[in-house]
């Protein structure tokens, strides 16, 4: 099957190298934040109306539909929580992109609403600190981020898809 998913933290940047890898590979680009909010409407709205654990539920149920998919899927920060999500995420082609951090902070300043970061950079470190080891744990690829363009990334993320096709 043809297919990669992509981990990380939030803000990394796994729907902008996602849509580059799909686009350089000719496959279709799929976010499973984007199809929830599709379906359901806005992420902080539904944190707002129906709670965290609403959106996990979506959540999963999104990415259980992408089990014939074949394409790139970029995948929300939290994905990994779920039990069921990271058994699935464990027998699918992963790359988790991970980072240091140093340049996050600008990135937080400049993102949308993000319902968990009610106190900014300090309340992503702290998430990012308790998913790492089930990023780590999933992945079959680590690519890191840091002091790379997009595109070096986007680049290995492509060589990681064929020889994983090869294998």
């Amino acid at each position: 099957m043809s297919q990669l998913f992509l981990v990380g933290p939030m803000g990394v940047g796994k729907t902008t190298i996602g849509k580059k890898v799909a686009k350089r590979l000719g496959v279709e680009f799929r976010d499973t934040d984007k199809l929830i909010i599709a379906s359901h409407g806005p992420i902080s709205e539904i944190f707002e109306t129906h709670g965290e654990s609403i959106f996990r539920d979506y959540e999963t149920e999104v990415l259980l539909q992408q089990a014939d998919f074949e394409g790139v899927v970029s995948t929300g920060g939290g994905i990994v929580l779920r039990p069921a999500n990271y058994e699935f995420l464990t027998s699918r082609p992963v790359v988790y992109l991970s980072t240091g951090g140093k340049q996050m902070k600008t990135r937080m300043l400049s993102s949308k609403k993000r319902p968990l970061l009610k106190n900014g950079y300090q309340d992503w470190v702290e998430i990012y600190e308790q998913r790492k080891p089930l990023y780590e744990g999933v992945n079959s690829k680590e690519i890191s981020i840091d002091n790379r363009s997009l595109s070096s990334v986007a680049d290995e993320c492509v060589d990681f898809f064929r020889s994983s096709q090869n294998a």
